[in-house]
C-alpha cells in the first residue's frame, strides 16, 4: 500500500479528532472524528480560522498566541498539551485534551492538533464529586446523629447512675430509719410502762415524791415521742413538697424572748437560757412558724447535749445587710469527723451515746432555712461546745 494512503487511512479512522492548520491559523484538514466532535461539515470549516472552534477568551487571542510564538518561540500549547474547551456548531462548550505538533516543510510549516474528548471523563468526575459531596453530607449527618446518640446514651447512663445512687441512699435511709425508730420508740415506751407500774406501787404507800418523780419521767418520755413524731411529720411534708415559706413582719426581740421563756421550762437542773439582741431595729420579715421550729430544735439540742449547771446563749443580731441568729452551748460538742454529715437525715454523731434523738432535727432546720433563702452553719469542738448560726440576707428579710 502507498505510504501516503496508509497515513490517510490512519488519520481518517482515528478515534481522536485531528485538525491541521497553517501558520496563520487557517484550517486545512479535519478528520471525521474532529467533525463529529464539533458537529460541523467539512466544507463549513476548511479555510476558516481555527478560532471559530474556540470559546472566549481563546477565540479572540488565538492569532496573538501564534504571532507571539512566531516572534519569541514561546510555546503556549505546542509540544506541551493541556486541557482546553471547544465550541461546537450549536454553541455548546465541551472539554478536551489538546496536543499540538509543529511540522516544518521547506517552504512553510503546519500545525496538527490532536483532540481527545474529555466530556465523559468530566461528567464522571462531576458525578463522583456530586456523590462525594452527598456522601460527606451523609457522613456529617450520621456523625451528628451518632454524637447525639452517644450524648443521649451518656445522659441516660448518668441518669441511671443518679437513680442507682438515689436508690442506694434511699435504702440506707430506710435502714437508718428502721434502726432509729425501733430504738427511739422502744426506750420511752419502756420508761412509760415501768414508771406507770411504779406509780401504782408508790400510790399504795402514799410516796408522793416517788410518784412525782415517775410522773415527770412519763412526761419526758411522752415529750420525746412527740418530738420524734413531729420530726417524722415535718420530714414527710418536706419530702412531699407541702412546706412553703409564708413570710410576715414581726418583732424579733419579742419573738425570741417568748421562745427562750418557753424553752426554759424544758431545761435540766440549773441550766439557763440567756437571750440578747444586738441592733438598732427589731422588725424582720420571715416565716415565724418555720423560724420558731428551727430555733426550738437548736435550743433543744443544746439542752439535750449539755450538762446541768450550764448556760445556753441565744442571740439575735440585726445588721444593715443581714439577720444572724446564734445558739451557743458548752455541751459535748461534735467530733470533727462527723461534721460533714451533720445535716444528713437520720445521721447522729458517734459521741451521742444513749442520748435520745432521731437525727432528723438538723436536716429539717437546714431545709426550713433554705426555704427562707437563708444559710445555716455549725462551729463545734468536742468537749468544748457548739455554735449554730442562721443567717438571712437583708433582701430576704425585707422582700421575702
Amino acid at each position: 500500500m502507498d505510504r501516503s494512503k496508509f497515513l490517510d487511512a490512519i488519520i481518517e479512522n482515528a478515534i481522536d479528532g485531528i485538525i491541521t492548520i497553517d501558520e496563520k491559523g487557517i484550517i486545512e484538514h479535519l478528520n471525521p472524528a474532529a467533525l463529529e466532535l464539533f458537529r460541523y461539515q467539512r466544507e463549513e470549516l476548511v479555510g476558516k480560522n481555527i478560532s471559530v472552534l474556540m470559546p472566549e477568551p481563546d477565540h479572540s487571542r488565538h492569532d496573538e498566541y501564534l504571532s507571539r510564538y512566531e516572534h519569541t518561540g514561546q510555546k503556549h500549547i505546542i509540544g506541551i498539551g493541556r486541557e482546553v474547551s471547544g465550541k461546537r456548531k450549536d454553541g455548546s462548550i465541551f472539554p478536551f485534551r489538546l496536543g499540538v505538533s509543529e511540522i516544518k516543510f521547506s517552504d512553510r510549516k503546519i500545525y496538527t492538533g490532536f483532540i481527545h474528548d474529555l466530556s465523559k471523563e468530566k461528567a464522571n468526575e462531576e458525578q463522583i464529586k456530586s456523590y462525594t459531596e452527598k456522601l460527606e453530607v451523609k457522613i456529617k449527618e450520621r456523625t451528628r446523629d451518632l454524637v447525639k446518640l452517644v450524648s443521649e446514651l451518656e445522659m441516660a447512663k448518668e441518669n441511671m447512675r443518679a437513680l442507682f445512687q438515689k436508690e442506694k441512699e434511699l435504702n440506707q435511709l430506710k435502714t437508718r430509719f428502721v434502726s432509729m425508730a425501733s430504738h427511739e420508740f422502744r426506750t420511752p415506751l419502756s420508761s412509760i410502762q415501768l414508771s406507770a407500774s411504779l406509780i401504782d406501787k408508790y400510790t399504795v404507800k402514799q410516796d408522793v415524791a416517788s410518784v412525782e418523780k415517775h410522773t415527770l419521767k412519763i412526761k419526758n418520755s411522752i415529750n420525746n415521742l412527740t418530738t420524734i413524731l413531729n420530726d417524722f411529720l415535718s420530714l414527710e411534708k418536706l419530702e412531699a413538697g407541702k412546706v412553703e415559706a409564708s413570710a410576715q413582719a414581726f418583732n424579733i426581740i419579742s419573738f425570741a424572748e417568748e421562745i427562750a421563756e418557753e424553752m426554759q421550762m424544758m431545761t435540766k437542773q440549773n441550766q439557763h437560757i440567756i437571750y440578747e439582741h444586738t441592733g438598732t431595729t427589731a422588725e424582720v420579715y420571715l416565716d415565724p412558724n418555720l423560724l420558731k421550729n428551727c430555733i426550738i430544735n437548736l435550743i433543744s439540742n443544746s439542752i439535750k447535749y449539755s450538762g446541768e449547771d450550764t448556760l445556753i446563749q441565744f442571740n439575735s443580731i440585726l445588721k444593715n445587710d443581714e439577720l444572724i441568729l446564734e445558739v451557743k452551748d458548752n455541751g459535748i460538742g461534735i467530733p470533727a469527723a462527723d461534721q460533714d454529715n451533720l445535716f444528713e437525715p437520720f445521721f447522729r454523731a458517734h459521741n451521742t451515746g444513749d442520748i435520745p434523738g432521731t437525727g432528723l432535727g438538723l436536716n429539717i432546720v437546714k431545709r426550713y432555712v433554705s426555704l427562707m433563702n437563708g444559710t445555716v452553719t455549725c462551729n463545734s469542738e468536742q468537749h468544748s461546745g457548739t455554735v449554730f448560726k442562721l443567717t438571712f440576707p437583708v433582701e430576704t428579710i425585707l422582700q421575702f
